[in-house]
């Protein structure tokens, strides 16, 4: 519900999905109630029509979101990486679930992290958040659609069926104007203006609307130039590829390091993401009253991530990400540093600082608890859980 709410409260006005488990709610809710307040709500074929779809609405002016789980996910990449070529504005909401494959299909699981991150062929850079609790939800979707026009790229919402079958007050939002979209621009385009006019510094441009007078360009999944004529010069591939990226760099400069749960240095500090916040905060809150140093991060934005890591890690002896996702147990002595398997977040966190993350996670399809993360934290630590 609150996924379908803040679809609303953003004004956007096109949803299009194919019913897939568990994020399938959201798309009811929409076909309730979206009518409405204006809104169409499509239901395609199939995943890929149905992210096609929405890309060709956003295209036309009115950015669109599509819903949907991981293999619906695996299904849309090649049109996913299209947006983020022809930069075209979508929202893109996935509600996790067991996998691979069919997997656990009602079931709880962070495992689709690295196919958002890096799913796509190529460099596909994009915005990726991740919700932690249900008013997250939705007030994320309005935070997207926001995004992904002001920075024209897909923008992804990441939640999972922890979330999508919880329940958890908070406030009844007060509706504010300025989360609706503003309406389609069809003033006359400045013909000396490119469809690409990249900002060197900010790799930003502005978007030509169909139906402004003078605007008409190409739109292709082709490497192409500021004018949108296809190219295969090799500098102006490097030049448009390095303003896709420059953007969101421009972007990760509007975020503020992500606020330490406890204090600043210790013996442990644990990161996490999405729906493990409540376990993770209730533990360490736990540990601390027994006297252990333990801190916690909790991470919202998961491309680009928010600025401060390495130097929040450098107050810890140890780091260690707790997730719903696979990794290797350390327990088994098939397993060693150079063919152990880490949880998602781990392996995106040790490549990007560079520190010796380490992870507790599970596949067992059922949410965290306190008490589970609590043993984590002082096996970890080398103390008796008794």
């Amino acid at each position: 519900e609150a996924l379908g709410f803040g679809v609303m409260a953003a004004g956007m006005e096109v949803c299009s999905m194919y019913p897939i488990t568990p994020a399938t709610s959201a798309s009811h809710l929409l076909a309730d109630l979206f009518k409405n307040v204006g809104g169409l709500v499509h239901q395609a074929e199939d995943e890929i029509a149905a992210v096609g779809f929405a890309i060709g609405a956003s295209y036309a002016g009115k950015t669109a979101v599509t819903i949907t789980s991981g293999p619906g996910m695996a299904l849309k990449t090649e049109f996913l990486a299209l947006a983020t070529m022809a930069e075209i504005p979508l929202v893109v909401i996935d509600v996790q679930r067991g996998g691979p494959s069919t997997g656990l299909p009602t079931k709880v699981e962070q495992g689709d992290l690295l196919a958002a991150l890096y799913g796509q062929p190529g460099a596909v850079p994009k915005i990726v958040m991740a919700a932690a609790t249900i008013e997250e939800c939705f007030h994320f979707v309005i935070l997207a659609r926001k995004l992904a026009e002001s920075f024209r790229t897909p923008v992804y919402v990441l939640t999972d069926a922890n979330l999508a079958t919880g329940q958890q007050p908070f406030p009844r939002p007060k509706i504010n104007k300025d989360w609706f979209s503003p309406p389609i621009d069809q003033s006359p385009w400045k013909g000396d203006v490119k469809p690409y006019a990249w900002d060197e510094t900010t790799g930003l441009s502005k978007r030509a609307i169909p139906g402004q007078p003078g605007g008409q360009h190409t739109i292709t999944g082709l490497a192409h130039t500021a004018d949108a004529h296809v190219s295969y010069n090799p500098d102006e591939n490097q030049h448009s590829s390095e303003m896709r990226s420059r953007k969101f760099a421009a972007f990760q400069k509007t975020l503020n390091p992500p606020p330490i749960n406890g204090e600043k240095k210790g013996d442990l500090l644990i990161v996490g993401w999405g729906s493990t916040l409540g376990a993770i905060n209730e533990a360490v809150e736990i540990a601390q009253k027994e006297g252990l140093k333990v801190s916690s991060v909790h991470l919202r934005f998961m491309m680009p991530f928010e600025p401060g890591l390495k130097e929040i890690f450098k107050g810890f002896k140890e780091v260690m990400t707790v997730e719903i996702n696979y990794s290797d147990s350390k327990d088994n002595p098939l397993f060693n540093e150079a063919n152990r398997r880490y949880s998602q977040l781990a392996w995106v966190l040790r490549a990007r600082t560079l520190v010796d993350v380490d992870c507790y996670s599970n596949v067992e399809g059922q949410p965290l608890s306190p008490n589970r993360v609590l043993g984590e934290i002082k096996k970890k630590l080398g103390i008796s859980n008794n």
